[in-house]
C-alpha cells in the first residue's frame, strides 16, 4: 500500500468547539488536523462518508465554512523530554509561560524547552540494548532524567553522543539501526507499555492523618474525592500535592478557577522540598486547562498528564496525577456528545462515560517496566457533583472504578473541620494489603490502631444521634465515654490546618505517636467509668493538652505529645476513687 499523503479540506459547519470538514480522504479516527488559517489544532472524533467531525482544542471565534483543514496524520501526542519538570501548561502540553498575557489560538507548539542540557552517557557504543535500557541521564533540578530506548526498539548501540551540552531535540545514540532522539513523541491516548503489572503493596504517604490512618491509598493505585461547593476539595489536594512522598507530581486544573491554580503555582514555587532540600515546584509538572480556556482541551488535559506520568514511571519513578476536577472533563464530554447528536444518557451525559472514566483511571498501576525497573502512577480525580448530589453520574461511575473514596462531607466543612473527610461515607480498599506493609515495616499494631478508630467513630456517630433524642444524661457512662472519645479524636487527631507551620503535614511516626496518646487517654476515661466516677466528672476534666499537641508539637516532637499525654492522664488519676 502506498504511502499516505496529507489531504487539504474545507469547513462546511462551526459550532462551538465541534468542526465539519469535507475533502479529507486521509484522516481517520483520533487523528489530528489542523482547521483555518490559524491552524487551530482538532481530532477526527467522528467520520460519516465524506463528512469528518472534529473536536476543536481552540477557540473556534472567527472559522467559517470554506476555511482549509489540513490533516496531519498522527494522533494527539506529547513532546516528552528533559525540562518538562517545573513547567506550567495548557491541555495540550503546551508551554504557558512563553506565551505572554494569554495563549493564542494556534500558537505554543513547542511543549519542551530547547535550551542546550548536560547529557552523560550510561551505555558504551558497540553495547547491546533492549527496550526501556538507560541510555544517558541529564540532570533536571533534583531528580535525574533517565533517556530511555523506546519500546519498540533494541539492537547493539552503533553511535553514542559524547557527554556535554546536547539540545533536548539532538539524537543521542543510534540503536539497531534507529536514531533516538533526546526527546520523544507519545500519543496521550496510548498507555505506554509495560512488562507486569505489580499488586500495590506500599502506601502513598500523603502527610494527610485522616487519609494515612483511615483511608490510605497504596502506589500505584487510584483514589477519588467527592464533594460539593466549599468542601475543601481543592485545599485537600494542593495539600496532597504538596506533602506527597511521590518523585513527580502532575497537577492538571481541569476546568477549575485561575485563582486556585495561581495560588497552587505561588505555592509549589515558594515551598521547600522537604525531600530534597530545593523548590516543590522542581519536581512538579502543572497542566493549567482553567474554566475560561477552550473546553475540549479539558478533554484532552487528563491523557496528557497521566502521559507524563507514565514517562517519569518509567524512568522507575513514583508519579502522582492530581485531577481537579474530573466533573469538569465529563461536562466537557457531555458538551461535545449534544453537538454531535450522540444520544444521550444520565443526565445528559455520553452513554460512555463510565468507559471514559474506566479508561482513565485504568492508566494507574505499579509496574514493572520494559526496562527492569518499578514504578508508579497513582491516580487521584476530584469529582464535583452539582449540589452535593452523590448519585449523579460522575460520582456514581467513578466509585466503581477508584480503590479509595475521600468523600468530603458539607456539615463538616460547614462546622469548619478540616480536611472534611467523612469517616462514614469513605472507604479504602487496599487496607488489608498496606496493613501486612505496616507490619512488615516494624508498625504490626496498625491494623489493629486503624480498626479501633473507626469503630470508636462509628459508634460515636450513633450514639451522638441518640443523644440528640434522648439526651446525653440518659445515655450510660461507658456510652458517654465513647461520645467524649469521638470528640477527642475529631479535634485531636482528624482536624488539620493546612496554613499552620507545624500542622500542614503530619509525618507517620507523628501520626502513631498522636493516636496512641489520644487512645490512652481514652482508655484512662473509661477505666474510670468501670471504677464508678460520674461520667460528668470525666466530660469536665480540661483535655485541651492533648487536642492542642498537633499544633504545638513538632513533627518529630514525639516526646512533647508524649508528655501531653501524661499530663492529662495525671489529671484523670485524680479522679480515682480511694480504695
Amino acid at each position: 500500500m502506498g504511502a499516505v499523503t496529507p489531504g487539504v479540506g474545507r469547513v462546511v459547519r462551526v459550532s462551538g468547539p465541534l468542526v465539519e470538514a469535507t475533502g479529507l480522504p486521509a484522516s481517520a479516527m483520533a487523528w489530528m488536523v489542523e482547521l483555518g488559517e490559524r491552524r487551530l489544532p482538532g481530532e477526527v472524533v467522528a467520520i460519516d462518508d465524506d463528512v469528518v467531525s472534529v473536536q476543536a482544542y481552540d477557540y473556534t471565534g472567527g472559522l467559517r465554512p470554506g476555511d482549509p483543514v489540513t490533516a496531519l496524520l498522527h494522533p494527539l501526542s506529547a513532546r516528552l523530554g528533559p525540562g518538562l519538570l517545573g513547567g506550567v501548561y495548557d491541555g495540550l502540553l503546551r508551554p504557558l509561560a512563553s506565551a505572554g498575557v494569554w495563549l493564542e489560538p494556534g500558537s505554543g507548539r513547542d511543549t519542551v524547552p530547547t535550551a542546550p542540557v548536560t547529557f552523560t552517557p550510561s551505555v558504551s557504543a558497540g553495547d547491546t540494548v533492549g527496550p526501556g535500557a538507560v541510555l544517558g541521564t541529564v540532570p533536571t533540578g533534583s531528580l535525574l532524567h533517565r533517556v530511555l530506548v523506546p519500546p519498540d526498539v533494541s539492537g547493539e548501540v552503533t553511535e553514542l553522543r559524547p557527554e556535554g551540552p546536547c539540545a533536548p531535540d539532538d539524537v543521542v545514540a543510534s540503536v539497531g539501526g534507529v536514531e533516538v532522539p533526546m526527546t520523544t513523541i507519545w500519543p496521550v491516548r496510548r498507555p505506554r507499555p509495560y512488562a507486569e503489572r505489580l499488586d500495590g503493596r506500599e502506601p502513598l504517604f500523603t502527610g494527610q492523618r485522616v487519609l494515612d490512618v483511615l483511608f490510605p491509598v497504596a502506589r500505584g493505585s487510584t483514589a477519588a474525592v467527592p464533594g460539593g461547593f466549599g468542601t475543601g476539595k481543592t485545599v485537600l489536594l494542593q495539600q496532597v500535592a504538596k506533602w506527597c512522598d511521590a518523585d513527580v507530581i502532575v497537577y492538571v486544573g481541569c476546568g477549575e478557577r485561575g485563582n486556585e491554580m495561581a495560588d497552587v503555582l505561588q505555592e509549589l514555587a515558594s515551598l521547600t522540598d522537604p525531600r530534597t532540600g530545593g523548590r516543590l515546584v522542581d519536581r512538579s509538572v502543572v497542566i493549567a486547562n482553567t474554566s475560561n480556556m477552550p473546553m475540549m482541551a479539558r478533554e484532552a488535559s487528563v491523557y496528557s498528564a497521566v502521559t507524563v506520568a507514565e514517562y517519569y514511571r518509567d524512568m522507575g519513578y513514583d508519579a502522582v496525577v492530581i485531577a481537579d476536577s474530573t466533573s469538569r472533563w465529563a461536562e466537557a464530554l457531555r458538551e461535545l456528545a449534544s453537538r454531535t447528536g450522540a444520544l444521550p444518557a444520565e443526565e445528559g451525559y455520553p452513554a460512555a462515560l463510565s468507559s471514559a472514566l474506566a479508561a482513565f483511571y485504568e492508566r494507574a498501576g505499579r509496574v514493572r517496566t520494559v526496562g527492569g525497573r518499578v514504578g508508579s502512577v497513582t491516580v487521584i480525580g476530584a469529582v464535583s457533583p452539582a449540589g452535593g448530589d452523590m448519585s449523579e453520574p460522575v460520582t456514581a461511575h467513578t466509585q466503581r472504578f477508584v480503590r479509595s473514596l475521600w468523600t468530603l462531607d458539607r456539615d463538616l466543612a460547614y462546622a469548619r473541620h478540616y480536611p472534611a473527610v467523612s469517616w462514614a461515607g469513605s472507604f479504602a480498599r487496599d487496607v488489608d494489603t498496606l496493613a501486612a506493609w505496616h507490619a512488615g515495616n516494624g508498625d504490626p499494631g496498625w491494623a489493629r490502631r486503624r480498626a479501633r478508630l473507626a469503630a470508636l467513630l462509628a459508634e460515636a456517630d450513633r450514639l451522638t444521634a441518640l443523644a440528640e433524642l434522648l439526651g446525653i444524661t440518659a445515655l450510660p457512662g461507658h456510652e458517654r465515654m465513647v461520645m467524649l472519645a469521638g470528640r477527642l479524636l475529631r479535634e485531636g487527631l482528624l482536624q488539620q490546618n493546612a496554613m499552620s507551620p507545624v500542622d500542614a503535614v503530619s509525618p507517620a511516626p507523628r501520626s502513631t505517636a498522636l493516636i496512641a496518646m489520644l487512645l490512652d487517654v481514652v482508655d484512662a476515661c473509661l477505666r474510670l467509668v468501670e471504677h464508678g466516677v460520674p461520667a460528668a466528672s470525666v466530660e469536665e476534666v480540661d483535655f485541651s493538652p492533648v487536642l492542642r499537641a498537633r499544633e504545638e508539637a513538632g513533627p518529630d516532637d514525639i516526646a512533647a505529645v508524649e508528655a501531653r499525654r501524661d499530663e492529662v492522664v495525671a489529671r484523670l488519676a485524680r479522679l480515682e476513687p480511694s480504695p
